[in-house]
This record gives structure tokens, sequence and C-alpha cells, in this order.
């Protein structure tokens, strides 16, 4: 056996920061915001009690579930995303025949220097509620719009 070095770096690297979080729909961008939560997978496990053994219960693994993800952030300077809801709900959607037509979005964590740090791909994503900014002339808070989307799970890549 090769007598190799220690790697000084661990598996990742250095941990790392993102600025903020490009959201695309189709390929379009749609807009960047502060925070997304959500980004998570679940395997409820199924339980099968077998007959004569009391030691355990078998588990398997059971139907895999993905919250809804929520996108925080300022004002985007596109009309996309509420296009995006209109599409999906009210009149649009009625003019489609009730049809809803299911997106491929990504989430794309931007490093420093506009580096793209990983990507998260989404299976037919569509927005289930839009929430705009609150006015208050006594605050100074930044007007930020909240999106939640529903999909059917996601892969990532890391790069771009």
């Amino acid at each position: 056996m090769a007598n190799t070095p220690a790697s000084s770096t661990p598996l990742g690297g250095d941990v790392q920061a993102a600025s903020r979080f490009l959201l695309e729909i189709d390929g379009a961008q749609v807009g960047v915001f502060r925070s997304v939560s959500g980004l998570s997978a679940s395997i409820e496990p199924a339980k099968i009690i077998e007959g004569g053994q009391n030691g355990y219960t078998h588990m398997f693994p059971g139907r895999l579930q993905w919250p809804n993800l929520v996108f925080k952030g300022g004002l985007t300077d596109s009309d996309a995303m509420f296009a995006w809801l209109s599409r999906t709900s009210g009149e649009q959607f009625a003019a489609n025949g009730n049809k809803l037509d299911r997106s491929t979005g990504s989430v794309v964590a931007i490093g420093f220097g506009n580096r793209r740090l990983r990507t998260w791909s989404f299976l037919d994503m569509f927005p289930v509620r839009w929430k705009g900014p609150d006015f208050d002339v006594e605050s100074n808070a930044a007007l930020e719009e909240e999106l939640e989307v529903a999909h059917h799970g996601f892969t990532q890549t890391t790069g771009s």
C-alpha cells in the first residue's frame, strides 16, 4: 500500500457561506431571496408487527415526504413570480381548463463573488401561497415578499 499523506482538508473543505438564493422556474430567473426554508425530506417508517416476535417491530422504509419550500426576500424586480402564481390559480387557471402545468425549478445558493455553490432542482413545482410586503411608514424594515411552493422532490448538484 502506497504511503499517502493525510489530507489536511476535510471532505467538503471549508464551511461555505451563501449570501443569497436564486429561484429559477422553467429555466428563467424569478427572484433572489435572503432565506429558503423547508429543504428537507423524511421517510415515514412502515411498521410490521410479527406474531410471536415480542422483541421488536419490523421497520421498513415507507412514504417519502417533501415539505413545502418557503422563500423570503426583498421585492423582486420582475413580474415572473406573480405571473407564475396567476397561471396556477384564478382566471388564468380556469382559462387553461383548470389544468395545472407543473414547473421544474431550482434553488441556487450563491456565494461571495457570485459563485454558484450548490443547486437543488425540484420536480413538479407550483406555488401555493404568496404574501406581499407589509406597509408601514413608521417602520424602516425592508419591503419583503414571501412565496411558498409545493413539489415532488429534488436532486442536488455542487457548483455550476
